[in-house]
């Protein structure tokens, strides 16, 4: 990537930051970053559209239809992608690694104290107060984003098909960004474009990707590799590397496409953990920051923990925290391989005008996803059962009345109320939320 211009640094969006004034954002965005893709989409939107205008509204979203292409943590790869064009490599490398690394510090603490004790009821309600205060900051994203990428008719009937193709049809993601294309496809031919005499961005070296993908190839199998040979083929480590760098192939639509499977592998085949701590590990990770795929992580270390022996006197804390570790290169290093080698060819889609038409639609459908990750952290927020009645293809999820939390609606009405009357921040919701959060627990409420 070149970033000698402002255009290219910041999508002519505003002043490009320096590299430190960057990195002081990508660890706030890692502390703050709960809530799911759903929450992060949205933190992201406020911190680096809204507020410190690095990017602009159209290239953000553009950034977001290629990362919901990927397989992986969209909201990860987007902040990659997002430092990748200001700062480069190492942009995008700080960018991705302070999105995770907050998160995965706090999953490797709370795991650890769960390995020793169980849940922490503390942790708990501090998490629900948390959560509550995401929700709000959800639901101003998904306004803010539908208000600007849905500019017609058109525009509003394929969000409103994504939505109920995913929510009611559990359709593929990859489907749903398919027909959408196509519908965008179809929605330019024939049209004639002011754009279409515009200079395209210079054409990517194709020798360059092929260098990029081999580099991160190493990068991602050597160290896996080395787990092998050191430890054997049959060995937990080397099957959690395997496990997870084959999930990380396939996590088409983010990490909730995919945690179903996930967790029938590991409590059914491997028989790593029970079902109940699978759910509690689940619980931890949607309510900590970081991409919710840390969940990888709980079970690294407890496999790791349980079923690793005492391998090179590590002990079984150490062989945890190895499997942790193992877990997280196998789950994020990919990661980097799709952004380093995908992202130069974002402005070039954007350039064809069919191909931007195509990409709007697929913003429009990506619009109904949004709304689908919102509706399910809201039910997740607010209720402790949530049950699926089924006909043929359609599926509708019906929560348990009985089951709502009322503490977790009263905070993510005050959280909303904060957020669109008083106007409050992002960390100042968060933190009065929690803290009003933990005392409810101390009220006994």
């Amino acid at each position: 990537m070149t970033s000698e211009t402002l255009d290219a640094r910041t999508g002519g969006a505003g002043t490009p930051p320096t590299f430190a004034e960057a990195l002081a954002v990508w660890l706030k965005i890692g502390l703050l970053s709960f809530g799911g893709p759903a929450g992060q989409i949205a933190l992201m939107h406020k911190i680096l559209v809204e507020e410190k205008k690095w990017i602009d509204e159209k290239r953000y979203l553009s950034a977001l239809n290629f990362c919901m292409l990927l397989p992986g943590p969209e909201a990860m790869q987007l902040a990659t992608y997002v430092g990748w064009r200001m700062h480069g490599v190492r942009g995008g490398l700080a960018a991705g690694l302070l999105f995770v690394l907050p998160g995965a510090l706090v999953v490797a603490v709370l795991t650890a104290l769960y390995s020793a004790f169980g849940k922490l009821p503390i942790g708990e309600a501090l998490f629900l107060g948390i959560k509550a205060a995401v929700l709000a900051v959800v639901v101003e994203a998904l306004m803010r984003v539908a208000k600007r990428a849905l500019k017609g008719n058109l525009d509003w009937m394929i969000a409103a098909a994504a939505f109920a193709g995913i929510f009611f049809f559990n359709l593929p993601f990859p489907v749903i960004v398919i027909a959408a294309a196509l519908i965008g496809y179809w929605r330019a031919a024939g049209s004639v474009s002011s754009e279409a005499a515009a200079i395209p961005p210079a054409p990517v070296a194709f020798s360059s990707t092929l260098a990029t993908t081999a580099l991160w190839l190493v990068i991602w199998i050597v160290p896996l590799l080395v787990v092998a040979v050191v430890f054997g083929r049959g060995h937990v480590l080397t099957e959690l590397g395997w496990f997870f760098s084959k999930l990380a192939v396939v996590t088409f639509g983010g990490a909730y496409a995919v945690l179903a499977y996930m967790a029938q592998d590991v409590v059914e085949h491997y028989r790593w953990l029970t079902h109940g701590e699978m759910v509690d590990g689940l619980g931890l990770a949607e309510t900590t920051p970081g991409p919710l795929i840390l969940v990888t992580e709980f079970v690294g270390f407890l496999a790791a923990q349980r079923h690793g022996g005492n391998a090179l006197g590590l002990g079984s804390w150490g062989m945890g925290v190895l499997g942790a570790v193992v877990t997280l290169w196998a789950t994020f290093a990919p990661c980097f391989l799709w952004i380093f080698a995908g992202a130069p060819y974002v402005e070039r889609l954007n350039a064809e005008p069919r191909l931007k038409s195509a990409l709007a639609a697929i913003t429009a459908a990506v619009v109904g996803v949004i709304l689908n990750l919102t509706v399910w952290f809201a039910l997740a927020v607010l209720f402790g059962k949530v049950d699926v009645v089924a006909s043929g293809p359609f599926k509708l999820h019906v929560p348990l009345w009985a089951t709502l939390s009322l503490p977790a609606l009263g905070l993510s009405v005050f959280a909303c109320v904060m957020m669109f009357a008083w106007h409050r921040g992002v960390m100042t919701t968060l933190a009065v939320c929690a803290a009003l959060a933990v005392g409810l627990r101390f009220a006994g409420l």
